[in-house]
């Protein structure tokens, strides 16, 4: 009875405590795990960050590279694309990660004077913020990130939220301007605590937004314009916005995700044949294709020869083998050398679009993906598996390409047609396929030790060496360049003209889906991709559904009607979008 009086007694004093001072428990309701705002380092946190932001790419690519033609796209309709399930990865990183992580670093840098920390931030998150518009359209905002005082924040038109990342990049480049307070090149992995290179960013996404959003904003000539004209844009390699990946293998795994995906042991990603095609086989002269340099770099073929493949490899939607006779037609009235289940006999082999059929055991014929950028295998006819647990090619050591300057010139040259910058179109449509050159082939080079070794004696009883054999020459360069110039010279009206510059923009783009996807929402073009194998597939998705994570957890969002929903700058008709 003793024992019980004294817990009666225990419990009551401290249940009077509790009462006297409800204040003292409100701090004990802190994760003790957790980090707090006022307490975190700013390098983890930054370095954090960053990573957070790459795989924040990372997930645009996963979501736009299929229906942007990069890859192949898996679904037979565009109505079984993309489930709202799919999103929620991309969707809590940006929200549950990434947002609350840069509001902290911002504060912290803000409080310290560390300006380069919140300046750099800040152009990263505006980056993030457009990126959500693109895929989305309208997205929480203004309301989001406010705890248990906003618990169902209202999404924000999509025009706001861009008008919002554009302040954010004016802050940014402000913070920037004074140059100190750089953190080691260590804890930057993206411009070594340069702050010029994160402003000359910052004025490139700038004139990325105004490009994005020309056909709704009257301002856009003036905004490209000035910027064009202020010079300080992404020009040159040095400046480009990627990130680098390394070469261990596990504790971290510090590899490339194409590298991962393929690599090691297990069939990875279809490559689209309708892509593969443009390298390949789409420009002729007199029937014989004039073949990108590029491709031996984007692309390996784990064989060469398709001509004595067993039939139970094959995929083919309306045939057994890759039989042209089973082309469908609306493909061959698009084009009538438009690849059907291969891409071409010398082993350029993925996959058609939407072609949602069973998967074959076709692991040791598909192409893969090469050393650029994903730091895998340069293609010299050697036809070898490439599942060997991570050890071969670059070993992953690759970039994810994020904003090239082959891209900017690009942009600047559809830019020169659409809204007369006074730039030259044509110039800047050769600098950007010269400058994708540099940085793929070039680019390449340091991380391909074999080349000089001999690859074959010829007839003659000369060694001939990997180089010579299989390395892209200049003239290789020059002849591409110029069928592409001619073609240029020759198209009859701007529209013609400017299905050119797009198209070669999507081939310099490799690695990057976000940009692929928004340039055909923003122009239509290229024109007559490969569409889908089913005449009957419903329309292209102009946006992606709501993730489910916010539509079941939040009370103010409805999932939208469908994928047919246009973002804010996207003007074109809303359907007869084939692509």
């Amino acid at each position: 009875m003793k024992l019980i009086h004294k817990l009666l007694l225990i419990a009551f004093v401290l249940g009077f405590a509790a009462c006297q001072d409800l204040t003292k428990l409100d701090g004990l309701q802190d994760n003790p795990n957790a980090v707090s705002p006022d307490k975190a380092g700013i390098n983890f946190l930054y370095n954090q960050i960053q990573l957070s932001f790459n795989g924040f790419f990372g997930d645009t690519r996963g979501l736009s590279a299929s229906v942007a033609r990069e890859l192949a796209l898996q679904a037979t309709n565009y109505s079984g694309f993309g489930a709202p399930s799919a999103y929620d990865g991309i969707w809590q990183r940006a929200y549950s990660t990434l947002f609350p992580d840069m509001d902290a670093c911002i504060e912290i840098a803000e409080a310290s004077d560390l300006k380069y920390y919140s300046g750099t931030v800040k152009v990263m998150k505006a980056y993030v913020m457009m990126c959500l518009v693109d895929l989305f359209g309208d997205v929480t905002y203004s309301e989001a990130g406010q705890g248990t005082d906003i618990i169902s924040p209202k999404v924000d038109p999509g025009k706001d939220v861009y008008a919002a990342a554009l302040v954010l990049l004016d802050e940014g480049i402000t913070d920037l301007s004074g140059g100190a307070n750089a953190p080691t090149s260590a804890n930057d992995f993206f411009y070594n605590g340069n702050s010029a290179k994160w402003t000359t960013l910052a004025k490139t996404l700038k004139l990325r937004a105004y490009v994005t959003t020309r056909l709704v904003d009257t301002n856009a000539k003036g905004a490209i314009t000035n910027l064009i004209q202020g010079g300080d844009l992404i020009d040159q390699a040095s400046e480009d916005f990627q990130f680098t990946y390394g070469t261990n293998r596990t504790n971290p795994n510090t590899r490339h995700p194409f590298y991962n995906n393929w690599y090691e042991t297990s069939d990875g990603d279809y490559m689209s044949n309708y892509y593969m095609w443009l390298l390949r086989g789409e420009k002729r002269v007199d029937g014989d294709p004039i073949i990108d340099p590029r491709i031996r770099f984007y692309f390996y073929r784990q064989d060469i020869d398709l001509t004595d493949e067993n039939v139970d490899v094959w995929g083919c939607q309306f045939s057994q083998t890759p039989v042209r006779s089973a082309a469908p037609a609306h493909y061959l009235a698009l084009d009538p050398d438009m690849p059907y289940c291969i891409t071409s006999e010398d082993g350029y082999f993925g996959r058609d679009h939407g072609n949602g059929s069973g998967i074959p055991p076709d692991g040791n014929v598909r192409t893969a993906y090469g050393i650029y950028p994903g730091g895998g295998r340069w293609d010299d006819d050697s036809a070898e598996l490439v599942q060997e647990s991570g050890t071969l090619g670059a070993l992953g050591k690759g970039i994810n390409p994020i904003m090239l300057s082959s891209f900017v010139d690009f942009m600047r040259a559809e830019a020169a047609l659409t809204v007369q910058t006074g730039e030259d179109a044509r110039a800047l449509l050769q600098s950007g396929i010269e400058k994708s050159f540099a940085k793929v082939i070039d680019g390449s080079r340091a991380l391909i030790p074999h080349l000089s070794q001999v690859a074959f004696t010829d007839f003659q009883g000369n060694d001939v060496t990997y180089e010579k054999a299989y390395f892209p020459t200049e003239d290789d360069r020059t002849n591409y360049i110029n069928f592409v110039l001619d073609e240029y010279d020759n198209a009859a009206s701007e529209s013609a003209k400017l299905n050119i510059i797009m198209k070669e923009y999507l081939i310099a783009l490799w690695g990057n889906g976000i940009e692929a996807y928004n340039n055909y929402r923003r122009t239509g073009k290229p024109e007559k991709a490969q569409p889908m194998l089913e005449a009957s597939a419903t329309d292209y998705p102009r946006s992606a559904l709501y993730p489910s994570v916010l539509v079941n957890r939040n009370a103010n969002v409805a999932q939208k009607a469908n994928r047919a929903v246009q973002v804010f700058w996207d003007t074109n008709p809303a359907t007869g979008f084939v692509y």
